[in-house]
């Protein structure tokens, strides 16, 4: 690999792991460099995964310090949304995601404006306490948004942030701090599924991580210093860009 291709997979990785760890959509940036580069659709979307795992490794550590995330009981989401990203995978190494690629683009709009016309739901101050007892619907919403992560992970981030706080009442820095432990989890096993089928460049997807471990370390600073304010505005940042990116806006 020629030491530019190097330095644009650290570059961007840089950009996403910090947008992933605030809002969400940084695969966005990753996964067409990846194909640009030479990698097959499937195999970046496998090869995208390492650099997800090891940035939600530093997130999560980086939040664990700050006192915003409690493993210890903060877990129980993560089980329905692991169960749904092993489903997901499998059905990602089998299928061609393009149909799923419209309906996801009209959810980010739908989303999109959330975001801007109710702006207290996600700046309102809440205790941020561990969701105790999640209810079955939680669970189910959860289990949904791992399958979709499974399947493609491209903005699944904006659908955890929705789901903690429009549905389990958290506040955007917690749910942050969430959003990334329960990736964390479900990543390691649809990874698995991905590097079983062969369909992960593993240097390449190295190269691409350590951009997004030091992006996710400053990413997990800002939400904790910069508070919902401020992740709110890289989230509408974020969703807009995606928005664009998915209805071909670009090119």
């Amino acid at each position: 690999m020629e030491w530019y291709m190097i330095l644009a997979l650290i570059g961007t990785g840089l950009a996403a792991g910090f947008i992933n760890t605030n809002a969400g959509g940084g695969s966005m940036l990753t996964l067409p460099l990846l194909m640009f580069l030479g990698l097959p659709a499937n195999v970046a979307n496998g090869t995208n995964r390492i650099a997800i795992l090891l940035q939600n490794v530093i997130a999560v550590n980086t939040f664990r310090q700050k006192k915003v995330l409690d493993i210890k009981t903060d877990y129980k989401l993560a089980i329905p949304a692991v169960i749904g990203s092993i489903i997901g995978a499998l059905f990602a190494v089998e299928i061609d995601p393009l149909i799923l690629k419209k309906i996801i683009a009209g959810l980010m709009v739908v989303l999109f404006l959330l975001v801007i016309l109710k702006p207290e739901v996600w700046l309102k101050e809440r205790a941020g306490q561990t969701i105790a007892k999640p209810t079955f619907l939680q669970y189910l919403i959860f289990f949904f948004i791992g399958f979709y992560g499974g399947f493609i992970q491209m903005g699944v981030g904006f659908f955890i942030l929705a789901g903690l706080v429009l549905g389990c009442g958290q506040n955007l820095v917690k749910a942050n701090a969430l959003k990334v432990f329960i990736v964390l989890v479900y990543m390691v096993f649809s990874l698995g599924i991905f590097i079983i089928h062969k369909q992960v460049d593993i240097f390449a997807g190295l190269i691409l991580a350590a951009g997004n471990m030091a992006g996710a370390w400053l990413g997990a600073n800002f939400a904790v210093k910069g508070g919902a304010k401020y992740i709110r505005y890289v989230l509408i940042a974020a969703l807009v860009i995606v928005i664009l990116n998915l209805f071909e806006v670009f090119g």
